[in-house]
């Protein structure tokens, strides 16, 4: 099983009650042989352009693992799935978040070291 990140647009109207378009997106990923790992919600947003006649929609992200057959079949009914605007279905990369993570580490001790650095200055002066 690899990773991948899924996020699509659900249309504007279904804001209320979104719950029938995601869980028809959960199943379609179960059904695959997928397993979610992380969902987020980011809420309604104005698009940048119109599509289909909507200026707005609902954005989900889901973090997801997927055998090896499953993007394929997952977009194509992503694609005819009406209540769905749009999606994008990525392969995580994962030297790329190892990298990010040690990066991040990295930046984490540059900081400390830069608070008792100003520490030890701040009780240099009193």
């Amino acid at each position: 099983m690899r990773d991948y990140e899924l996020t699509f647009l659900v249309h504007p109207d279904l804001e209320m009650n979104p719950e029938p378009a995601v869980n028809k997106v959960k199943e379609l990923i179960e059904k695959n042989g997928g397993k979610i790992i992380k969902e987020t919600v980011d809420g309604k947003k104005r698009l940048a352009y119109a599509i289909k006649g909507q200026d707005f929609a609902v954005y989900y992200f889901y973090e997801v693992q997927l055998p090896a057959t499953a993007p394929a079949k997952i977009e194509s009914a992503l694609n005819i799935t009406d209540e769905v605007l749009r999606h994008l279905l990525v392969a995580v990369d994962p030297r790329k978040i190892k990298a990010m993570e040690k990066q991040a580490a990295r930046q984490a001790n540059r900081d400390e070291n830069e608070e008792v650095v100003t520490e030890e200055k701040a009780e240099e002066e009193a």
